[in-house]
């Protein structure tokens, strides 16, 4: 098995912790919630045997050491961190895979340097600014989107979501990916990180800063969500997901908002956390992916 290299990326004057296996043309895998980076856990080892190198880094906020004093967490925000991890990797173009949080930041990234990514690979969310379209035809939605409202009740979700050990999460993991366990050290591992210092309240604050119409940040990141994705795209999205329902993949992706080209494949039996659940089928699809889109040279084709 390809050695395992713990590091800290430095970028936009914040320090990220990451997990990095193999050699080659650079994926960047980003997390989301309730997660962290060890989410990738069965996708770097195969990544690396696939001759990549690939790359988790922790989402700001997901540690004290990438707290930002001023507490903002929208996605343009996260999405500038995302290209500075890059430019700080050097001067070729990676390929990027993003997991709920991790699939809306990569999204925005791309959007925002398309010359610094080769393609984009999300895992259980369609194009984030199409989903107003979604939701009139899937309106079951907005039940499953529940905890998005109660995040924005500051103190009191603040206070549930740790209680009894964080059963709160527990119950999102089961509703989310029904049918599926997490293994006991992984959920521990989740817990862990959720509760150092600060990280509870910056991960509740990714929704905080969602609901904020206003704010510059704001106006930024409706933009850039709300553009064509110009770098190839790969959408994977499990039949079974309980917090973003499956159906919606196939009412909001449309080949005018992926100049660059698009699929989406969904995986049978699995639910939010696929890649997780079926790496044995996430995996193969992803490395193929990966390879139709890098160059043997490793630049793009």
């Amino acid at each position: 098995m390809p050695a395992t290299l713990e590091l800290t990326l430095h970028a936009n004057d914040l320090d990220f912790s990451a997990t990095s296996q193999g050699e080659g043309p650079t994926v960047l895998c980003l997390h989301g919630f309730p997660d962290h980076r060890g989410s990738y856990r069965c996708q770097l080892p195969a990544l690396a045997e696939a001759g990549f190198q690939a790359l988790a880094p922790t989402l700001r906020g997901y540690e004290p050491s990438s707290q930002p004093k001023d507490g903002d967490y929208h996605i343009v925000r996260m999405a500038e961190d995302a290209v500075a991890q890059v430019d700080a990797l050097g001067p070729e173009p990676v390929h990027l895979v993003g997991h709920d949080w991790g699939a809306v930041i990569g999204y925005a990234a791309v959007v925002l340097a398309p010359d610094r990514f080769l393609s984009l690979t999300t895992l259980a969310i369609p194009h984030p600014g199409r989903l107003g379209e979604g939701l009139r035809k899937v309106p079951s939605q907005l039940c499953n989107s529940w905890y998005m409202a109660f995040f924005q009740l500051r103190g009191l979700a603040d206070r549930v979501v740790e209680r009894k050990d964080w059963a709160f999460i527990e119950r999102l993991w089961r509703d989310w990916s029904p049918g599926w366990e997490l293994p006991q050290e992984e959920l521990r591992a989740v817990k862990e990180t959720l509760a150092q210092p600060g990280v509870k309240r910056a991960a509740l604050g990714y929704y905080r800063a969602m609901a904020d119409r206003r704010s510059a940040a704001a106006r930024e990141t409706a933009k850039l969500l709300d553009s064509e994705i110009p770098v190839p795209t790969l959408a994977l999205t499990g039949a079974l997901d309980g917090c973003m329902d499956t159906r919606l993949h196939d009412l909001t992706m449309k080949k005018a908002d992926f100049p660059a080209g698009f699929e989406v494949v969904r995986i049978e039996g699995a639910g939010h956390f696929l890649h997780q659940e079926k790496p044995e089928e996430v995996n193969p699809i992803l490395i193929d992916w990966l390879r139709r889109h890098t160059a043997p040279e490793g630049g793009a084709r």
